[in-house]
C-alpha cells in the first residue's frame, strides 16, 4: 500500500534493532500497513516521525509486531510428551537442577506452563526457567500474571485449583510459581544466547521469519544447548533439515542435541 519499505525497514532497525528483513515481507508489510493507516497515517516516514516522539506510540508498535497468540498448556497432547518422556529422561541425565530457557514466551502461559509441568518431577523451589521476549508490553503482562478463561482452558484439573485465583472475570496465576521464573527482554536475532541449556522451548513463533533467519535461530539453540539437551518447536513448525543443525529427532516436536 505504501512505498519505500526498504527505508522504512532501516529506519526501524536503528530505532528497535529490530530486523524487519528477517520477517516474511508480505504478511509484516500487511500488518504494519493497517497499524499506520488505523494511526491515520499516510507514509511511513510520518509514522517514524510519530513513534520517535511519542513513547506510547512506540511501544504500540513493537507490540503489533510481536505475534502474542499464546496459552496454557498449548497442544496438551505435546505436554503429555513433556510430562511422561522428556522431563523424566532430563532429570536422570541431568539431575534435578535444569536449566530451562522459555524463549520468546509473550505473555509468560508458556514458562508458568513449564514450571507446573516440571513440578510433578522436582520440588517447586528447585524450578528455575528463564523466560525472554522482545516485547517489554508482554512481559510487563507476564509478570502480572492475570489471565482469562480461555488462556488457561487447558491446564490440567488439579493445577487449575492449587495454583489459580479467581479474580473477577479473570484468574490470577499464584506467587510460588511466579517466583520460579525470571523474565528478560532479549531479542533472538541479535542478543547472545544462554548456554548449557538442558530443555529450550521455542513455539509457534519462528514460522513468521524467513528461511536463513529460522536457520540461523535453530543453529544458535543448537549452541545453546548442552549435549543430549532438548528443543522443544510447536506444531506449526518443522525442522526439515535437522540433522544437518546437528540434531536428532526424538519425536515430531522434539529434537535433541546429538
Amino acid at each position: 500500500m505504501f512505498t519505500g519499505y526498504e527505508e522504512f525497514k532501516k529506519d526501524i532497525f536503528g530505532l528497535t534493532k529490530i530486523d524487519l528483513n528477517a520477517y516474511k515481507e508480505k504478511q509484516m508489510k500487511r500488518r504494519i500497513d493497517t497499524l499506520i493507516t488505523k494511526n491515520n497515517i499516510s507514509n511511513y516516514k510520518e509514522y517514524v516521525a510519530l513513534i520517535k516522539k511519542d513513547n506510547e506510540k512506540f511501544e504500540q508498535f513493537v507490540n503489533f509486531l510481536t505475534i502474542n497468540v499464546s496459552e496454557f498448556y498449548r497442544n496438551p497432547e505435546q505436554w503429555q510428551i513433556l510430562d511422561k518422556e522428556v522431563f523424566p529422561t532430563l532429570v536422570q541425565k541431568f539431575g534435578k537442577n535444569l536449566k530451562i530457557w522459555s524463549a520468546a514466551c509473550s505473555t509468560g502461559d508458556e514458562p508458568y506452563s513449564l514450571v507446573m509441568a516440571l513440578s510433578k518431577h522436582v520440588p517447586l523451589n528447585q524450578i528455575k526457567i528463564i523466560a525472554t521476549d522482545i516485547d517489554k508490553q508482554v512481559l510487563d503482562k507476564a509478570r502480572l500474571g492475570l489471565y482469562n478463561e480461555k488462556s488457561i482452558a487447558s491446564v490440567p484439573e488439579e493445577f487449575k485449583k492449587k495454583y489459580f485465583k479467581k479474580i473477577g472475570a479473570s484468574y490470577q496465576i499464584a506467587d510460588e510459581i511466579k517466583r520460579q521464573v525470571e523474565f528478560k527482554e532479549h531479542n533472538l536475532l541479535k542478543d547472545s544466547y544462554p548456554s548449557g541449556c538442558h530443555l529450550i522451548v521455542c513455539r509457534n513463533v519462528l514460522i513468521y521469519f524467513t528461511e536463513e533467519a529460522k536457520e540461523e535461530i535453530y543453529k544458535k539453540f543448537n549452541d545453546a544447548l548442552t549435549k543430549e539437551g532438548v528443543l522443544f518447536i510447536g506444531s506449526t513448525e518443522q525442522i526439515m533439515n535437522y540433522k544437518e543443525l546437528n540434531y536428532q529427532r526424538k519425536q515430531s516436536f522434539f529434537f535433541e542435541k546429538a
